[in-house]
């Protein structure tokens, strides 16, 4: 069983599950990113979590995310340490998921 602390926000009437990850997912390939965010996206809509699920990382002194192309100007000018900041809930991906 995996653990995410995540921030559930709504932003401009928008749900958004945003969950910071270890720097080592930037490394991933793009078919292991997604299918992590599918977990995520699962795990969240089974705990009752409206929302698009938001991967964030660390980049150096910045971050990266993966987000819908018209939430990136909110995500490229969000400071990491609000993300930080806005951590609210705990999601749970069970052995099965994870």
């Amino acid at each position: 069983m995996q653990q995410f602390e995540i921030a559930h926000i709504r932003e401009q009437g928008v749900d958004l599950i945003i969950v910071p990850l270890d720097t080592e997912f930037g490394d991933q390939d793009p078919e292991a990113q997604q299918a992590t965010m599918v977990m995520l996206q699962e795990a969240a809509k089974f705990a009752g979590l409206a929302g698009t699920v938001v991967p964030v990382w660390r980049v150096g002194n910045s971050h990266n995310f993966i987000a819908p192309k018209s939430w990136h100007p909110f995500f490229a000018t969000l400071p990491y340490s609000r993300v930080v900041a806005s951590l609210n809930k705990v999601l749970t991906l069970t052995e099965g998921e994870a």
